[in-house]
Order: structure tokens, then sequence, then C-alpha cells
């Protein structure tokens, strides 16, 4: 069995090997990554429930030949159903809600081998960029305990960097890889939209903009990943074409003389960077640059005056659905104890929204989407910091002040009146929700993908992600560059301070 050290230097595919050669068994590798959970859980607060009952009868029964065969694997706790497992969205609401199938993503993680052996954390229903639920409470940041992990797949990237598991599964639906893969220091992938199933329980969360996938150690593990889960299921809304090759032979290969664009402004919001990450990022050109790429400092032609309010206003919507839809789950009226403040108020703002206001912000995004992609017609690659400033406290996402407001519209019947209040605190909220997360939420709204790599540090030794965003179905080329950029600018030795601790 290798030792503590020696299961650090392996990435989820090394540790796969390490089965197939016969050096390692899988229940070696899952008992160790429960040694260090429940070592290192306590602190961090990422895994939510623990399986390892299922895992071991997992292994006792046979697990499938795949590219991950025997490596322990983690679960984020929203859309991964596994049946006869609690699948709560970190709600109070749906606590005791047990799906009775998997879903088809879970399907594919058992069929590539991986052991599944717990759940990890979120914040209720996904909304929010941290992971700090009144149901699980906080999940902190292995570089800084007093920092947020980022969110909402938060459990998963405290997790991965934590080196519990090397790699584990989370979805992206305004940034939820990539967020806590920038503040944890590992990697993040949100899939092009179609590239990977939804089904068979949710058919297009959020109007399309959400796609599953993992946080991993390295970006092989990502690409091997993307192999095994992509391709359409039963029914699916969107079929993205079968690439070329293998995702995993496009990491080894050269990406050519690429043409990148990179921006130091925010794209949802008005404003600035933090003279932390625009350093990161003007450092990271010059990376680049060394490297052969031409880049162009060039700002993308989307309004944050559209983008921004839309998504906002689609999440609201989203919220409001997934209300009813825990109504009729948990077949009884709601209580304004089941949820949490924040989403009572998107959900009632969601419910005053008409059809037709929806109808024009579809129009609106859909000319974003053009104008954006029209961009990327002049370019390979378009970067910017994932977020706008090096992890923040706990607390500093949160909405705040909302509990009495949010109380006073459980019982509000009024539309009129709410929509005009809903219309003068678009500004606010668009400057608030994207103070932090100012660039990730784009690329769900025009479903290309998108890429966080653990490139900098702030001068504290915090992670700070560079975002590379590619056109529409290219995860190709972004593949190729992260792998060139992984092997010139190697980010796995690095550890978060937590680790010497144990």
């Amino acid at each position: 069995m290798p030792s503590f050290a020696d299961y650090d230097q392996h990435d989820a595919l090394g540790l796969a090997e390490l089965v197939r050669q016969g050096a390692v068994s899988a229940r070696d590798l899952l008992d160790e990554a429960i040694r260090r959970r429940d070592a290192l859980n306590p602190q961090l607060n990422a895994v939510v429930l623990n399986m390892d009952e299922l895992a071991w009868r997992a292994i006792e029964a046979g697990l499938p030949q795949g590219p991950f065969t025997g490596v322990p694997f983690l679960l984020k706790d929203l859309l991964a159903a596994y049946a006869g497992v609690p699948l709560t969205h970190g709600s109070r609401a749906l606590r005791h809600y047990v799906p009775d199938d998997d879903s088809e993503m879970v399907r594919r993680f058992k069929a590539a081998g991986l052991v599944i052996f717990g759940k990890t954390s979120c914040p209720e229903n996904g909304y929010l960029g941290s992971t700090e639920s009144k149901l699980h409470g906080i999940t902190r940041n292995p570089w800084d305990l007093q920092r947020s992990a980022g969110g909402s797949s938060g459990g998963s990237g405290a997790a991965v960097a934590a080196r519990i598991v090397p790699m584990a599964s989370g979805g992206d639906g305004g940034g939820s890889l990539r967020i806590p893969a920038a503040a944890c220091g590992v990697v993040g992938l949100k899939p092009s939209r179609g590239r990977n199933p939804y089904g068979p329980l949710v058919g297009e969360p959020w109007f399309g903009q959400v796609q599953e996938g993992v946080i991993s150690l390295s970006v092989r593990d990502t690409a091997a990943a993307l192999d095994a889960t992509s391709g359409p299921d039963l029914g699916c809304p969107y079929t993205a074409p079968v690439p070329a090759r293998p995702f995993l032979q496009e990491v080894t290969q050269p990406p050519g003389r690429l043409r990148i664009a990179w921006c130091e402004q925010p794209l949802m919001r008005s404003g600035e960077l933090s003279a932390e990450c625009r350093r990161a990022l003007q450092q990271t050109v010059a990376q680049l640059q060394a490297l052969g790429h031409e880049l162009v400092q060039a700002q993308p032609p989307i309004d944050h005056h559209v983008v921004g309010p839309a998504y906002l206003l689609r999440v609201m919507c989203a919220a409001a659905t997934d209300l009813r839809e825990a109504r009729r789950l948990l077949g009884r009226r709601l209580r304004p104890d089941d949820f949490e403040p924040a989403t009572w108020l998107l959900a009632r703002f969601g419910e005053s929204l008409s059809s037709a206001r929806l109808e024009l912000v579809a129009r609106d995004l859909h000319r974003q989407r053009y104008l954006f992609e029209r961009f990327m017609q002049g370019f390979d690659v378009f970067l910017t910091p994932t977020l706008a400033k090096p992890p923040v406290p706990h607390g500093e996402f949160q909405l705040r002040g909302l509990d009495q407001f949010a109380a006073t519209l459980a019982t509000y019947t009024g539309l009129g009146p709410l929509t005009r209040l809903l219309d003068s605190l678009l500004p606010t909220l668009v400057q608030k929700n994207f103070d932090w997360v100012a660039a990730p939420p784009l690329a769900n709204l025009t479903g290309n993908p998108s890429l966080s790599l653990p490139l900098q540090h702030s001068s504290t030794g915090l992670p700070i992600g560079l975002m590379f965003t590619a056109r529409y179905l290219d995860e190709a080329c972004l593949l190729r560059l992260a792998g060139q950029l992984e092997r010139e600018l190697p980010w796995r030795q690095r550890l978060p301070p937590l680790l010497a601790a144990v």
C-alpha cells in the first residue's frame, strides 16, 4: 500500500494504473481515502454523507473495467442521484428525499470503475458561489480554513484539493465547477452544452445552463472523465457531435500557436478586478507569450447590462420551479423554515415573472451568444481570471439582511408590486452576485466549454485560477492548451497547508 505521501503524488489515472499493475487493490485505495476523509473532514466539512458500506460492496461484487477502476470517488449532493441514497440538494426540505434510480452521469461514473463512497456539500440548490448551507454548515478551504471553498461544488473542490480523492463530481450552472476549482487550486472544466447527459430525472436544468462534470487534480483526469461520461442519453435535449479522437489523446498533442484574447474587465458587471487577479492575469499572459502563443487584449462585445440581469432572472425562475418540484416530491405544503431566506426570496421573485418576460430574456441572450461566438471566430481561446479576487472569507458571498424580508415575501401574494420591487433591486443584485464571480456565468449562458486552471497564487499563497474559454464544442483545443500549461507550469506539487499537519 502506498504511503500517505505516495497517494498525494498520483492523480486518478495514476491510482487506476497502480490497481491494474497489482501494486495496490481497490480496497487499499478506499481504506486510504476513508482514512484521509476521517482525518481532514472535521476541519473541512466537505463530505456530508458517507457511503462506505456501498463502496465496499461494490468492490466485493467486482468493479467494471474502465479508465478509473478502483479509484475512490465522491459525488456532489446535487443532481447526482444514486439509487437508495439521500439526495438533499443542500436543502433542509429534501434531507429525507431518496431517489429510486441512478442519474445517467452516476451510471457512467460507475461504469468507468470509480468507487463512490460519499456525497459532498453544496449550497442550497446550487444557487450561490460559496458553500455555506443551513443544512450542512460551512465548507472550508484547505488553503485557509477561514476562506470559502467556492461553490456550488465547494465540497468536491475542497475534497480534491485536500487529496481525500483525486477527482470528484460537480455541476456548473454559473461557474459551479470552475469557482471551487479556482478557489481550491485544482482543475475544473465546464463542458459544452450537450456534451454530457442530463437524464433521466432532469431534462434541462436552468434553461440548459447546467453541465455536470468533474473537479480533478490533473488535466488528463479531466479529459479521461469527459471521455467516460460524454455522449447522448435517452430523450436528451442536446447532442454534441462525437469528437475526432478521445479527449485524453488531446492532452498530449501540441496545441500549435494559438491566438488568445485576454481581458481584465468583469464580464457580468461593471467595475474592475482586484489587483491580485490582474497581476495573475498579466503573469499568465507573459507565460503564454513565452510559449509562442499570440496574445491580444480584447473585450468581447457582450453587454453586462443584459447578461447579468438575465442570468439572475433565470435563476429566480429556476428557484420558483425548484420549490414547486420539492412540494411535489414531499406531497405537502412548504413552510418558510424548509428553505433558506435567499431561496424564498429568489423563488418569490421567480413566481412574479411573466412568460413574456422570460421569452424576452431568451431573445436577448440569443443575441449575446451570437455576439460572443462571432467574437470567438477571431480567436482560439479567451482568457480571464476565473474570479475577481482570491478566495473570500466565509459569509462575504452570502446575501445579507434577507431573513425578515424573505419571511414577509413568503406570505405575500401580490405580483405587480413585487415585479416593480424586483426591477428596482436588480442592479444591486447584479453587482453583489457578480462581485466575486465576475466571469464564469457567461459561458453557461453561451454554452461554450470553459476551463479553470490553478496557474497562480496570491501574495499570501491563496490559489488564483485562470479561466480559458473556447469556441462552442471545442473542448479539444482547451485540453491541448491545458496539457501544455500543466507540463510547463506544474501545479500538483503545491499542497495546501492543511496537509502538513496530518
